[in-house]
């Protein structure tokens, strides 16, 4: 194990290591509750999605484990499950598709084709590089806003209204209230640095749940798992396992590309930039602040993502909850490898996450909202206004518009629009005129229908 993954030589020891994985899935475990439930109102099976996540967390985190010897863990991605769910299903159901979920599954699977060859040809991080900072800040804050968005309407916190568009929920209603409070007790949690600080604060408000249940104050579906032995058994991934759609893509091509652009577009900077802070805040960067085996890293989110595809989750990513095990020491893939084995261990608590109602994930939707937002803290928001504008579209129209493919669709276009009308065309990435060039014929078939 020494020899391995090199212990000595990044100054830890197996037992700070296996500390810190464990640290690590404390911290991102919530993705078990929250993504079987986002992915259900998708029309998914949650216990079969609920079985996807944990493996393919497992699977993925194994690989950037033994390959890139990294501390970091993987799994569904926050955001990317949200643009799933509640972007691509509707949009593809109102075209009259059955069970649209599968055509969302079939343009991950390409997105992490894609990605595998970009990762094998040393394109990904390059990519990257070609996208305007203030817009990459801009989508990473709007997804922290859709997220929250999402959180407080699947609790009743907000709620839809005809003159308004939105409008405060039942105050005096259980899920409202127990998604306030599951807020507040993440917050105190997090203040005084509580291990898993998110995943407790779901449990507590799913517990306080139970409470509202058997008093008569809460009356919706039932948050009291079923812990029989025989249902100890991790749900069957049948319902998931390798259900693509394809034949949508035949006829609906520009739809089905814009869709694995939106998706790839997102996971392109979100893995790099986790995968750079999680290694800064681990000294893991080289003297020249680059990453070494970034390549390994990269291939190894990629194949995570097709693996995902083909269990029935969506896109698999660098979780930036890596943070917190490297903050307890972790420095190698014994870290990853913890984080893995945890989620292994954690297919058998099934009826225990899928019990857990929408309005305990709400204060963690929410929370994790306000993680991401922090990017707004890094936009400029004077100097060159293609930057300033761009990034501020993005940010407000993934919440406004109810969809983060829109954020970042009128975010390029204003972005390229700006440069070309301010003399600065040849500061546009060719890269930038290709994603452009696609919203822009996006566009055209929303006109014309």
């Amino acid at each position: 194990m020494e020899k391995f993954f090199k212990l000595k030589e990044h100054g830890t020891t197996v037992r700070t290591e296996v500390i810190a994985g464990i640290t690590t899935f404390l911290a991102m475990a919530y993705i078990l509750a929250v993504n079987p439930t986002i992915l259900s109102e998708g029309g998914m099976d949650k216990g079969a999605v609920f079985t996807a996540t944990a493996i393919s967390a497992a699977f993925a985190t194994i690989i950037m484990g033994v390959f890139a010897n990294y501390p970091v863990a993987l799994a569904a991605g926050m955001g990317l499950n949200a643009y799933f769910a509640y972007s691509v299903v509707p949009m593809v159901k109102e075209m009259g598709v059955q069970d649209p979920w599968k055509v969302a599954l079939a343009a991950i699977l390409v997105e992490g084709i894609i990605f595998i060859i970009l990762s094998l040809f040393k394109f990904r991080e390059a990519l990257v590089n070609s996208v305007p900072a203030n817009l990459k800040y801009g989508i990473s804050a709007g997804i922290g806003l859709f997220i929250a968005i999402v959180g407080l309407k699947g609790a009743g916190v907000i709620i839809g209204d005809a003159s308004t568009l939105v409008a405060l929920g039942d105050v005096g209603s259980a899920a409202v209230v127990l998604s306030i409070v599951g807020l507040l007790i993440i917050g105190v949690m997090w203040h005084f640095k509580v291990r898993g600080a998110i995943l407790w604060g779901i449990l507590i408000t799913w517990v306080l749940g139970m409470l509202a249940e058997v008093s008569g104050w809460y009356s919706g579906a039932s948050t009291i798992p079923n812990l029989a032995p025989e249902n100890l058994l991790p749900p069957s991934l049948a319902p998931t396992f390798f259900q693509f759609d394809f034949s949508f893509a035949s006829s609906h091509l520009m739809e089905f590309i814009m869709v694995v652009f939106a998706f790839l577009f997102v996971d392109l900077f979100d893995t790099v930039g986790t995968l750079i802070g999680v290694a800064d805040q681990g000294n893991l960067l080289d003297k020249d602040g680059k990453l070494p085996r970034v390549g390994a890293a990269l291939l190894s989110d990629a194949v995570g993502t097709v693996a995902g595809a083909c269990l029935g989750t969506s896109t698999v990513t660098s979780f930036v909850e890596s943070t917190a095990g490297v903050a307890e020491g972790g420095r190698t893939g014994l870290t990853a490898l913890t984080t893995a084995a945890m989620f292994i261990i954690a297919l058998f608590l099934s009826p225990i996450f899928l019990a857990i109602p929408s309005f305990a994930t709400t204060p963690a939707l929410v929370f994790v909202g306000l993680l991401m937002m922090k990017s707004v803290l890094k936009m400029k928001f004077d100097g060159d206004i293609a930057d300033v504008i761009g990034g501020f579209v993005a940010l407000i129209m993934m919440p406004f518009s109810y969809s983060i493919a829109n954020g970042i669709m009128f975010g390029i276009i204003v972005w390229v629009i700006l440069k070309v009308c301010t003399g600065k065309i040849k500061d546009i990435h060719p890269v930038m005129w290709v994603a452009f060039a696609l919203f822009a014929i996006r566009i055209a078939t929303l006109i014309i229908g």
